[in-house]
């Protein structure tokens, strides 16, 4: 399944091919997905493929195509605090999207058959946590995974807010699980009832049906733990979040809660809301040598729209202001016409990390520091 959207020559790019096509079309998920790399969950050697709208597989570690990810993402109707459990959760990809929204409070739990796949999750997870920008960005609910088959988990288990499986179920476990064999959207009404809808016609490899013991006992599967965060975890979230949604005008006055709809999700005032968005600029060579430059793309401030009264005598700020978007504009060009000169490459300037920044400046000892930075490593 996949191919209903163009390829992209980046991440940002699938994203809005995604959006035009109408796959995505609310700000909290267009959000997520512009703060994970999908070419991040390849293997090095397939990550030119990884922003087509096609599925990708290799052994056992497997990818659903974008536009499948994103109809589910939409359908799922996530919200800070939710608990979710991802059945066949494969690489960590949408589990890791999904911990944006959920925020340090929610629960997010995941049941792969396949115990390498698990590794491989665990080190992508990893790797996000400790390399990627979007981590400082929003507050996180880290996921969990657990081998097995998810058609082997103890009927005591308790509920979660919202359940994925992107596999087809056979018939004989209708009652275990809704089939969908189309991906449906079923949500509970009552103690028996419950409301399905069509989201998208798609064809899913089936579950894989469950074992027994050899004492003939059915096996079971026990999900990851609900744990009660310690009070030092607690004190760690709380500490990020306040760096994260103060000024540094010296004023500690608060730039406002920074999470997106009322809760503590995914969404921080005074950055970038995509997260870290670069723009493409081409630079062609006189002798037919074609480069790619990106520019980081500069973040617009939340400043008071009332425009200031004019001085009808002496005021000349709009002259200044506009003889500086000029001259900045000029310097721009002038660095443009300098690439295409002599076909050199700027250097894109990284973006500042503001939390990074501010913990570093903390009056605290290195392994504190270390602590709430997760030990990251740039």
């Amino acid at each position: 399944m996949g191919g209903a959207v163009s390829a992209g020559e980046d991440n940002d790019e699938l994203i809005d091919n995604l959006k035009e096509a109408h796959y995505i079309h609310s700000d909290l998920v267009e959000r997520a997905f512009r703060a994970i790399d999908r070419a991040d969950y390849y293997l090095e050697e397939y990550r030119d493929s990884a922003y087509k709208d096609l599925a990708w597989r290799h052994g056992n570690i497997h990818l659903s195509a974008p536009c499948i990810y994103s109809e589910v993402m939409e359908a799922l109707d996530l919200h800070p605090g939710l608990s979710f459990l991802n059945l066949g959760s494969g690489t960590g990809y949408l589990s890791t999207m999904v911990g944006l929204i959920l925020g340090p409070f929610g629960v997010n739990h995941g049941v792969e058959l396949y115990a390498d796949v698990i590794e491989y999750a665990y080190q992508k997870l990893d790797y996000f946590i400790k390399t990627s920008e979007s981590f400082d960005k929003f507050e996180f609910c880290e996921p969990s995974f657990v081998a097995g088959n998810c058609l082997e988990i103890p009927p005591e288990s308790r509920q979660y807010d919202r359940v994925y499986c992107g596999a087809g179920v056979q018939r004989d476990h209708e009652e275990y699980m809704k089939n969908l064999l189309k991906l449906t959207k079923i949500r509970r009404t009552g103690q028996s009832s419950w409301e399905t809808k069509k989201i998208i016609a798609v064809s899913f490899a089936p579950l894989a049906l469950p074992q027994h013991n050899t004492n003939g006992e059915p096996k079971t599967v026990p999900l990851p733990t609900f744990e009660v965060r310690t009070l030092q975890e607690l004190a760690r979230i709380a500490i990020r979040h306040t760096l994260r949604v103060t000024t540094d005008n010296g004023g500690g006055q608060p730039r406002g809660r920074g999470s997106f709809g009322g809760g503590r999700g995914l969404g921080v005032s005074g950055l970038h809301k995509y997260g870290p968005r670069f723009k493409r600029r081409r630079v062609h060579h006189r002798r037919h040598c074609t480069s790619v430059v990106l520019a980081h793309k500069p973040v617009v401030s939340n400043a008071d729209p009332t425009p200031a009264p004019l001085d009808n005598n002496n005021n000349n700020h709009g002259g200044q202001e506009d003889g500086q978007r000029r001259a900045a504009r000029e310097e721009e060009e002038e660095e443009e016409e300098a690439e295409k000169e002599t076909g050199e490459l700027l250097p894109a300037e990284p973006p500042i990390n503001i939390l990074r920044e501010r913990i570093l400046v903390l009056p605290l000892p290195e392994p504190l520091k270390m602590y709430l930075l997760y030990c990251r490593e740039k």
